[in-house]
C-alpha cells in the first residue's frame, strides 16, 4: 500500500494531478459572517427546503385523501418516492452554485465532518433547513387544513410491525447511501477522470433519494433529512410523532458521518496519504 501510494505521488509529481481538491474549510470562519453571499446561500437553503416540504408532504397528504375517498391508491408509494426524489434532483440543481444546494442536515453534517463547509456555516444551514421545512409544512396544512391532521400531517413515525431498532437501522442505511452518494457526485477526482462521461450531479443525488424512498417508506416513511422529520412534526405536532422523533436525527447523522468517513478515509485514502506526508515531514 506505501509503495502504491508513492508511485502515485511520484507520478502527480512529474506529471500534474488533473484535478485539484478545494482546500479544507476552517473549522471557525468568522470572515463569512461579513459576506452576502454567505446570507443568500441561507436564503437559498431556506427557500429550497420550503418548496421541498411543501411538494412532497402534500403529495403525500393528496395520495392519503385520494386512498380514503374512493379506495384508489392515489399516486401509490412509487408516486410518493418520485416526489421526494424529484423535487431534489430539480433544487439541487437550482441552488449548487448559490449555497452548494445541501437542503438536508444530514448532508450538510457529512460535509462539515469532511471539511468542506465551516462549523458556521453548517449551523447555520441546519437551523434555516428546519426553519423553510417547518413554513414548507405550514403551507400544506393551510391550504390542506381539511384533511391534513386527519390523514397524518405528512410526518415520521415508526410504522406498525416494526421496532425502533429496525427503523433506526433503516434511516442509518437510507441517509448513508444518500450521502455516499453526494460526495461521489461532486468529487473532483471523478468529474476529471471521468470527464467523457458527463455527470450531471443533482442527476444522482435525485435518484438516490428516489430509490431509498422506495425501501424505507413501509418502515418509516422515510426521513433521511431530519429537516424533513422536524418540519411535519412540529405542525402535526402529534405524541407519538414526538415519541419516535430521535430517530429521525440520530439514524441521518450516523448515516452521514459514515458515509463521510467511509469516502474521505477509504475511497480517498486521506488518512493513508495523511501519514504518509507525515512520514516523509518527519525523514526530511
Amino acid at each position: 500500500m506505501t509503495k502504491e501510494l508513492s508511485e502515485e505521488a511520484a507520478a502527480h509529481h512529474h506529471h500534474g494531478k488533473d484535478y485539484e481538491d478545494p482546500p479544507p474549510a476552517p473549522l471557525l470562519d468568522f470572515g463569512e459572517l461579513k459576506l452576502w453571499s454567505f446570507y443568500r446561500a441561507l436564503i437559498a437553503e431556506f427557500i429550497a427546503t420550503l418548496l421541498f416540504l411543501y411538494v412532497t408532504v402534500a403529495t403525500v397528504i393528496g395520495h392519503k385523501k385520494l386512498s380514503t375517498a374512493d379506495h384508489c391508491d392515489g399516486v401509490g408509494i412509487l408516486g410518493i418516492a418520485w416526489a421526494f426524489g424529484g423535487m431534489i434532483f430539480i433544487l439541487v440543481y437550482c441552488t449548487a452554485g448559490i449555497s452548494g444546494g445541501h437542503i438536508n442536515p444530514a448532508v450538510t453534517f457529512g460535509l462539515f465532518l469532511a471539511r468542506k463547509v465551516s462549523l458556521i456555516r453548517a449551523v447555520a444551514y441546519i437551523v434555516a433547513q428546519s426553519l423553510g421545512a417547518i413554513c414548507g409544512v405550514g403551507l400544506v396544512k393551510a391550504f390542506m387544513r381539511s384533511f391534513y391532521n386527519r390523514l397524518g400531517g405528512g410526518a415520521n413515525s415508526v410504522n406498525t410491525g416494526y421496532n425502533n431498532g429496525t427503523a433506526l437501522g433503516a434511516e442509518i442505511i437510507g441517509t448513508f447511501v444518500l450521502v455516499y452518494t453526494v460526495f461521489s457526485a461532486t468529487d473532483p477526482k471523478r468529474s476529471a477522470r471521468d470527464s467523457h462521461v458527463p455527470v450531471l450531479a443533482p442527476l444522482p443525488i435525485g435518484f438516490a433519494v428516489f430509490m431509498v424512498h422506495l425501501a424505507t417508506i413501509p418502515i418509516t416513511g422515510t426521513g433521511i433529512n431530519p429537516a424533513r422529520s422536524f418540519g411535519a412534526a412540529v405542525i402535526y405536532n402529534n405524541g407519538k410523532v414526538w415519541d419516535d422523533h430521535w430517530i429521525f436525527w440520530v439514524g441521518p447523522m450516523v448515516g452521514a458521518a459514515a458515509a463521510a468517513a467511509y469516502h474521505q478515509y477509504i475511497l480517498r485514502a486521506a488518512a493513508i496519504k495523511a501519514l504518509g506526508s507525515f512520514r516523509s515531514s518527519a525523514t526530511n
